[in-house]
């Protein structure tokens, strides 16, 4: 046995697969000509970023689109980042969005496990491989040499890292390494860099076209004193056996791929292909900046959800960042649903998509308006039971009467929309249940000073007296008229500005007393419609609570 080997096997004495036993295990899919392996790889420490949404829809519908496979793979290693419960988050708001994977840590998959953490096998055994080919060299240098070895460059300004001359492990002999591995050195492994400062790698980027790119030089480490592989190292690994074919990222990861490259070259191993997003922008006083996790609430996915943005109006404003045509094609299939697109990477710009919250806004409204009482109804119910108990709890003592709230000037050519989102919802119907008018009617109600309260008081009893209900709604505002005309208010705006002295104000002031005093506010929907809704006995007991009031 050659010292390379023997070296392989102290550092590896367990690991009996070969890689050509791992190509047997993990072998290339059964899938159609042309279909995309497409992967999300989050790791367990926070929130499901929007930027990370966007990656992983593209992903998703590029795989189905040409049936093929997204899986959703966690990686963990990082094991001092992690934060529990994290990664089961991210699947259940993939899903709450409709990317739901194919296969992932959850439901398992042919090529499981899909959890970095318990895949360490294949790691040990790929490095096992690089060793013995004189590829990967355990590096013994603490934390102290590496502190001057960069103390050092910064001196002769040269370029920082584990490189050339400054890779210092790299040239010990195999029987060296070998003597300090059982003389209990601790240790890292690090791959051993083909690359030159000076060299190019050409890659074709599936957006950016062909790009050239400076070569990695650096004996990066990737295995951990822990035994734990670093990213970079996983993914060769993990994307190999796990046959992914198409990898969609953001741009801050263009500097890796020249490792990644250089990686699978290692292997011999064929290339992925990458693709890498722009980064999602936003305005921030007039200046272009990318989307924060710590500045800005809608970088998280959590925001929309909470808010209660409709999935469908978020999913369809991705998609108009996504692919430059794609409003274009809206136009012309206004009913379509929106995956009927399909998605290319030819049409992803290059320039980093700039949110849109109000874009955002408006494409919800649009949604929530086009909605039926019934479908906007359960939506909102749906919404609250996770969100908001205390009006999940409300709706559900009476879904028919929520429902004919919801059913508000909706439908028809021109439907109202008063609601972006289903948080939106509440503020605007909750006067219309006991607990919000009641602390409405503890507040100072909105009453228009110009009006006495002995003509307010009068407005409110002549009307208590009869409803009148049971007419249409033009009928009821002629007779509203002839009412207000009784308690000398003019029928229209226009009569009043014409002679102001002859009356005590016009229709409108007339109908915002009764507003004000069956729901608290000078503002709400249609007032016919909420006045039929509440019924007559509610408006009289309201209106008798308002006078007590006064």
């Amino acid at each position: 046995m050659d010292k390379l080997h023997e070296l392989a096997n102290l550092i590896f004495p367990d690991v009996h697969d070969t890689i050509a036993d791992l190509e047997k295990r993990y072998p290339p899919r059964t899938l159609p000509e042309g279909a995309m392996v497409t992967r999300f790889a989050p790791s367990p420490t926070g929130f499901l970023h929007t930027g990370s949404l966007f990656a992983s829809l593209i992903s998703k519908r590029l795989a189905a689109q040409s049936n093929g496979v997204f899986f959703v793979r966690l990686e963990d290693t990082d094991t001092k980042r992690e934060i529990t419960g994290t990664g089961d988050q991210v699947l259940r708001e993939l899903a709450t969005f409709g990317v739901d994977p194919d296969e992932d840590f959850v439901k398992g998959g042919p090529y499981a496990p899909y959890i970095q953490s318990e895949r360490k096998p294949l790691y040990d055994a790929t490095i096992k491989h690089l060793v013995e080919q004189g590829k990967s060299y355990p590096c013994f240098c603490t934390h102290e040499e590496l502190d001057r070895m960069r103390e050092t460059q910064e001196a002769r300004k040269v370029n920082p890292g584990y490189w050339g001359e400054y890779a210092v492990c790299r040239n010990i002999k195999p029987e060296d390494a070998i003597a300090r591995i059982r003389a209990g050195h601790p240790y890292v492994m690090r791959f051993k860099s083909p690359g030159t400062h000076d060299g190019k790698v050409v890659v074709n980027d599936l957006i950016r076209g062909t790009l050239e790119l400076t070569e990695n030089d650096q004996d990066l480490v990737i295995m951990k004193s822990d035994g734990l592989p670093t990213y970079h190292f996983a993914h060769l690994v993990d994307d190999h056996f796990m046959r992914t074919t198409h990898v969609t990222r953001g741009e801050e990861w263009l500097p890796s791929l020249p490792i990644h490259v250089q990686l699978f070259e290692a292997m011999g191993w064929p290339r992925l292909q990458y693709a890498h997003l722009p980064v999602i922008m936003k305005l921030d006083e007039g200046k272009r900046r990318k989307l924060s996790k710590r500045k800005d609430p809608e970088a998280a996915v959590s925001f929309f959800l909470e808010a209660g943005y409709p999935i469908d109006g978020f999913l369809e404003y991705l998609m108009t960042i996504a692919n430059t045509n794609f409003e274009g094609w809206r136009i012309a299939n206004p009913t379509a649903d929106k995956f009927d697109f399909k998605l290319t990477y030819d049409h992803m710009t290059l320039d980093g998509a700039l949110f849109d919250l109000e874009k955002v806004n408006s494409i919800s409204k649009e949604i929530l308006g086009a909605m039926t009482a019934e479908e906007i109804s359960a939506a909102a119910l749906a919404w609250a039971k996770k969100y908001r108990p205390d009006i999940a709890s409300a709706i559900e003592s009476d879904p028919s009467y929520f429902q004919a709230i919801m059913s508000i000037e909706r439908g028809g050519e021109k439907p109202r929309k008063d609601y972006v989102k289903y948080s939106d919802i509440w503020p605007i119907v909750d006067f219309m249940y006991e607990p919000a008018y009641a602390a409405a009617l503890q507040a100072p109600l909105p009453w228009n000073e110009t009006i006495s309260k002995a003509v307010i008081r009068n407005v409110l009893e002549t009307y208590a007296s009869d409803p009148f209900l049971t007419l249409g709604e033009e009928e009821w505002f002629g007779r509203l008229k002839e009412v207000a005309a009784s308690c000398g208010f003019a029928p229209s705006a226009k009569e009043y500005k014409k002679n102001k002295e002859a009356f005590l104000g016009h229709i409108g002031d007339f109908a915002e007393i009764i507003r004000i005093a069956v729901s608290g506010r000078k503002n709400t929907p249609n007032f016919y419609r909420i006045l039929t809704i509440l019924g007559e006995a509610r408006i009289k007991a309201r209106i008798a609570r308002t006078i007590a009031r006064l």
